[in-house]
């Protein structure tokens, strides 16, 4: 038990949350466990976010700065759930996706940092990029995309052209208020 006590402080006094590679690794398992488990891995999902709180330096903190870009995310992705672009079966918003929100947060700030820097990158990936990995969840099972490929891909392709940018922005000025 020590042993591991030991292990934890070292991880924790090193940053290793804080490491780009360590948070895209963290972050593509937590991915893929939300995407092919789905609700019934959902404990697991807890543990994997719990792992990243208990990393960080202000658990507290990271709660505060992480919040708003969660909570933008899950009204985007209900509101495209309303709107037809996804159906999730009974559920408006599952809430592994929900889950999958706190753990992309982390991302902005770590591994996905360097896009945050140009705006028009962030757009671009953002537009190009991501519209892929709904298209992977729908391959898994985990999400029904109603309508036609093209539509869906254009929708995704202008929602998140705009709205990475803005999660960048939302971020910065998170980290900001934080150290003012």
């Amino acid at each position: 038990m020590n042993t591991l006590r030991q292990y934890w402080h070292q991880a924790r006094s090193r940053g290793l949350v804080e490491k780009t590679w360590f948070n895209a690794i963290w972050f593509q398992i937590t991915w893929l466990v939300c995407v092919l488990g789905r609700d019934p891995f959902t404990p697991l999902v807890v543990a994997l976010i719990a792992l990243h709180f208990t990393l960080v330096a202000s658990p507290r903190q990271e709660a505060a700065e992480l919040a708003p870009i969660v909570a933008l995310g899950v009204v985007v992705d209900s509101l495209l759930s309303a709107l037809g672009v996804f159906d999730f079966g009974a559920q408006l918003v599952p809430i592994w996706l929900c889950l999958l929100w706190v753990a992309f947060a982390t991302t902005l700030t770590r591994a996905f940092a360097f896009l945050g820097k140009r705006y028009w990158l962030a757009a671009l990936v953002g537009g190009v990029a991501v519209p892929f990995n709904y298209g992977a969840g729908a391959g898994f099972g985990a999400v029904s995309l109603p309508l036609d490929t093209t539509t869906t891909a254009l929708v995704l392709m202008v929602v998140w052209a705009l709205l990475l940018p803005v999660l960048f922005r939302l971020s910065r000025a998170q980290s900001e208020r934080r150290c003012h």
